[in-house]
């Protein structure tokens, strides 16, 4: 049985791999699916601290590992399709392979939500097609850029993203807009702000480097078709949380994010198991807060531990 298993390799739990395997927790890390976690599609962090200059995503999290690494923190490449969880006593389905370990940390983070259009996931991370426009938006200083989404988040993104875009056009496929009602103004008064109502995306189109210079949207009133010239895409439709295995478990909120116990960031209702980062956090989602999360739990599973004798 192992003494603590980290879930996930993106920021939330390479942090955590740092911080337990200094407190000689001899931590496993399973990767999961997209080992180094969402950070790897993006280009360029600038907004980490540290890298005055900006860092290429990958090149973060690598360094991460090495140094969880240089610690003696260990790694595998597993996901979990099904987990028991109880104090002191943790199971892990990992189909081929089962784990047990005594702590856990769950830093499984989540993924974006995709409309599933032609050229979509082709130009997303580095080619156009972004889930995040405070990671991005300033690569787009001084272009045009569109926001799909009518919500709160969506009214967010495409306020933020007026800072840098020389103008920002919000599609949503209704005549008004799900966003509060303040939200909802601010967005339509704003000069550098168009809304394309009614509209729908058809498909996503790139350039001969692949990268993005145009969006398809189609009039749901009447299927006509027309091409929007832009050179960002931002989506803002929501994030699928990575906590199905975990649910029956934990605690999760309507959208399936961990709840973390009132009080604490990244305690949960079973004692030793914490969780980190975006699979408990809908509202941040940085690479920043997802790091400072992982510290956090890793810390409380080695007063857990020592606790325990």
């Amino acid at each position: 049985m192992e003494n603590l298993i980290i879930l996930g390799s993106g920021c939330a739990g390479l942090t955590a791999a740092i911080y337990a395997a200094r407190a000689n927790l001899s931590p496993l890390v399973l990767e999961g699916v997209q080992p180094g976690g969402q950070l790897t599609t993006t280009s360029e962090v600038e907004n980490f601290p540290g890298f005055p200059e900006g860092v290429d995503g990958f090149e973060l999290t690598d360094r991460m590992r090495k140094q969880a690494e240089r610690f003696g923190a260990r790694f595998a490449f597993a996901e979990v399709k099904a987990a028991s969880l109880a104090e002191g006593a943790n199971l892990l389905d990992c189909g081929s392979e089962k784990y047990e370990c005594k702590s856990l940390v769950i830093a499984t983070g989540a993924s974006p939500r995709f409309l599933g259009v032609p050229g979509e996931r082709e130009m997303f991370g580095g080619n156009g097609v972004s889930s995040c426009a405070t990671c991005d938006g300033a690569f787009y200083r001084g272009k045009e850029v569109v926001v799909i989404g009518g919500g709160d988040s969506a009214a967010e993104e495409a306020l933020f993203l007026t800072r840098f875009a020389t103008k920002v056009t919000l599609v949503h496929r209704r005549g008004e807009l799900r966003a509060s009602p303040i939200m909802a103004k601010r967005v339509v008064e704003h000069p550098k702000v168009a809304v394309a109502w009614f509209s729908v995306v058809e498909a996503m189109l790139g350039d001969e480097k692949g990268k993005v210079r145009a969006i398809r949207l189609k009039d749901v009133r009447d299927n006509s078709l027309r091409d929007l010239p832009c050179q960002g895409i931002f989506l803002a439709i929501g994030h699928v949380p990575n906590t199905k295995p975990f649910a029956a478990n934990l605690d999760t909120d309507g959208e399936g994010y961990l709840v973390p116990l009132p009080g604490s960031h990244v305690k949960t209702k079973v004692p030793g198991v914490y969780v980190a980062g975006d699979c408990a956090d809908p509202h941040y989602r940085q690479a920043i807060t997802a790091a400072g999360m992982g510290c956090q739990a890793a810390i409380e599973a080695e007063r857990w531990a020592n606790e325990r004798g």
